[in-house]
């Protein structure tokens, strides 16, 4: 009974997982909630502004280099490491907000994009580093 306790706590423990999503899958999910993000902002704000889609344009890359990741597993570091690059550059994206104190939210939209840009980019971006952390431990 120990032994089959043991092997599936191995099993469990391969990789770093997220509500039992792997970071593969977890990326994906963050590019298609940035990618719909971009196109209700859009909508709801009416905006004739290219610059409203930019939380698509970055979730594209997150939804592509995370199947890619699933589907080239020799290539995963590399691409996890493209994946957490663009993590990163989302959050400093959306350090932008900061321009516009005192006066936030004179653009109420547009802030609100950049808000939710900081607190999902550090958070995609914590996790993707605590994943490196764990692999590297695991290796």
């Amino acid at each position: 009974m120990y032994s089959i306790f043991n092997k599936i706590k191995k099993q469990m423990s391969k990789e770093f997982t997220i509500l039992g999503y792997e970071m593969e899958k977890i990326s994906i999910f963050f590019g298609f909630f940035l990618l719909f993000w971009g196109i209700v902002i859009s909508a709801l704000s009416q905006s004739d502004s290219i610059t409203s889609y930019i939380p698509s344009f970055f979730g594209l890359p997150l939804i592509l280099f995370g199947f890619l990741s699933l589907r080239f597993p020799s290539r995963k570091k590399l691409l996890m490491h493209i994946v957490v690059l663009f993590g990163l550059i989302i959050f400093l994206g959306g350090l932008d907000v900061l321009r516009s104190f005192p006066d936030i939210f004179s653009n109420f939209w547009g802030d609100l994009s950049k808000i939710m840009l900081v607190v999902t980019g550090f958070f995609f971006t914590y996790l993707n580093i605590k994943s490196f952390i764990f692999a590297r431990k695991k290796s």
